[in-house]
């Protein structure tokens, strides 16, 4: 597990999603000078960009019947409809496709594909925030700094690494970090992105604001295994500026504020997927991260029934001095509210089970159960109340 997540922490370094998040010019320009380029088409066959966008129609393909990618068509339509409001002319060019992976990424291939990771879906507070990631991977997109990466890479064993990226849950830890490298951009590069970026979410009535905020937010769980120097230097951020410098560079790129930030609409739109993403985020194992993330949600809204449940199941499996209790409690929460999933349940039982409560372990169960009579484990649970009697 430490090996696996020293390697993610050093391939993210250069990655797409997360330089997203990536460095401005050290004097923000004013939003009414960014001139977001016109609209291209598809290039000839026989050019090494035609040849490079075959590869990715090809990919896209793999991407399309990948069981990670999202298949509900309710979000997959607001999702396309939000990345269509930024994109502007560009919007029949784009087709965006989210994937459940639990960490925080974004991406676009030269041919339009916009790959959007579950991860960064689940930390996005509200909809401004989100537009401010895919607003940048759309500055990328529209300026075409894919295409001058990619052809910059002499080898084509290497430019095939990005292939198949999203093609398999085991293979997915190797490929991200070949594709990372891959796609790493210049400071130029993410500067251009990030301005493009804020001038079409505040083009379009989103406020500016909200992209420092998805960098503060991010930073939070960094600074966990990081440290107070975390996005000074080392991992991830060698490359981009201090994070309080760059903060002050977006809201100065943002102006006044004001603007809508969308988190009702969002919320909505996320809802039916929102268990599962925060499911993804603790079997992730990164504990001490999925916390920062979970306790912010929390803050946010004290009966957001999901969320305690999410975190209680972290205290419950990380086991570290005085967790069980903060498990009981969060999860006891959890219960309690009209909102509380199965889930809640069937961990609140486990919990008392492991803390040598049989008639508290059973009524759990029993209540886990009578809300998911076709779970999975129901098998098993069951065979947990016979144990208990």
């Amino acid at each position: 597990m430490n090996d696996r997540r020293a390697f993610l922490r050093s391939a993210c370094r250069h990655c797409v999603g997360l330089s997203a998040l990536g460095g401005l010019s050290a004097i923000a320009q004013d939003l009414s000078s960014i001139r977001v380029p016109q609209r291209f088409g598809r290039p000839a066959a026989d050019t090494d960009e035609g040849g490079l966008w075959g590869l990715m129609d090809r990919e896209e393909q793999r991407i399309r019947r990948s069981p990670l990618t999202i298949h509900d068509k309710a979000f997959r339509d607001y999702l396309q409809d939000l990345v269509c409001k930024l994109a502007g002319d560009f919007c029949p060019d784009v087709r965006v496709y989210p994937v459940r992976i639990p960490h925080f990424n974004a991406w676009m291939a030269p041919n339009g594909m916009m790959v959007v990771w579950s991860g960064l879906m689940l930390r996005a507070e509200n909809e401004a925030q989100l537009a401010a990631v895919l607003g940048h991977e759309l500055g990328h997109y529209m300026e075409r700094h894919t295409v001058e990466q990619l052809r910059a890479q002499k080898e084509h064993a290497v430019l095939s690494t990005i292939v198949g990226l999203v093609g398999g849950v085991g293979t997915f830890v190797g490929q991200i970090g070949l594709a990372a490298s891959l796609l790493a951009f210049s400071r130029e590069h993410e500067g251009r992105a990030d301005r493009i970026g804020v001038r079409l979410m505040k083009h379009v009535g989103y406020d500016g604001r909200e992209a420092a905020n998805v960098w503060d937010n991010l930073l939070q769980e960094m600074k966990v295994t990081g440290g107070k120097d975390a996005g000074k230097s080392g991992d991830i951020f060698d490359t981009h500026p201090t994070s309080a410098g760059r903060r002050d560079e977006l809201l100065e790129l943002a102006g006044a504020g004001g603007g809508d930030k969308g988190e009702a609409r969002y919320r909505k739109a996320i809802a039916p997927l929102r268990l599962g993403w925060l499911q993804d985020e603790v079997k992730r194992g990164q504990y001490e991260e999925s916390l920062i993330l979970f306790d912010r949600m929390v803050a946010r809204d004290a009966k957001d029934a999901e969320a305690l449940y999410a975190r209680g199941e972290v205290y419950r499996l990380r086991e570290e001095g005085g967790d069980a209790e903060r498990a009981l409690a969060d999860l006891d929460r959890a219960s309690r509210l009209a909102t509380a999933p199965a889930e809640a349940f069937r961990s609140l039982g486990l919990l008392h089970k492991q803390r040598n409560d049989p008639v508290a372990a059973a009524k759990a169960f029993q209540s886990y159960l009578a809300m998911a009579p076709q779970a999975g484990d129901a098998a098993m649970v069951r065979s947990y109340l016979t144990e208990l009697k």
